[in-house]
């Protein structure tokens, strides 16, 4: 099934991120998803390549999830560029969009230094398979009964599942 393989860009970029916050131990990527939720992983991203633009302290230790990703975000607007394309209020959840998240970081990438080791690929290549692999399962069950359609579409992931109800009006 496609949704469960791991994309080589996607292992890429996710070698790229884990090599340059390494130096950062409040921050583990191993994801998309969970590994952003609480800013300091973009803050990070950012102050490897930028020192120079904030006080990496400052921002680790004295500020809540939504003010961390709203202060990478504004960095990353007013100096790098890149729109503001999240909201820290839909970033510090539980389950962040995967699709968000690459679509920000495939942006940081595209304007930061881009260099990635083979050492870097192959850690990622170590990490556990649910730590990488957001697990989808799509099942579709279409039902007619008294000229009502329900249609149940379930996304089955380590984030999150969905339940999807249409009824013709």
């Amino acid at each position: 099934m496609a949704g469960l393989q791991q994309t080589n860009s996607e292992m890429i970029l996710l070698s790229w991120v884990r090599q340059s916050t390494r130096k950062y131990p409040q921050v583990n990527v191993t994801n998309f998803t969970t590994s952003w939720s609480d800013g300091l992983a973009f803050n990070a991203l950012l102050h490897s390549h930028r020192p120079d633009l904030f006080d990496w302290n400052a921002v680790a230790s004295q500020q809540s999830p939504v003010q961390r990703l709203d202060h990478a975000f504004n960095i990353a607007k007013q100096h790098l560029g890149i729109e503001k394309l999240l909201d820290p209020e839909d970033v510090a959840t539980a389950c962040p969009d995967k699709k968000s998240i690459l679509m920000y970081v495939t942006s940081l990438f595209q304007v930061l230094p881009q260099k990635v080791t083979m050492e870097a690929i192959r850690e990622v290549e170590m990490l556990p398979r649910h730590s990488r692999v957001t697990r989808e399962e799509h099942i579709e069950v279409h039902e007619q009964h008294f000229s009502q359609e329900v249609s149940f579409a379930f996304l089955l992931s380590s984030c999150y599942s969905q339940m999807v109800v249409s009824l013709p009006t």
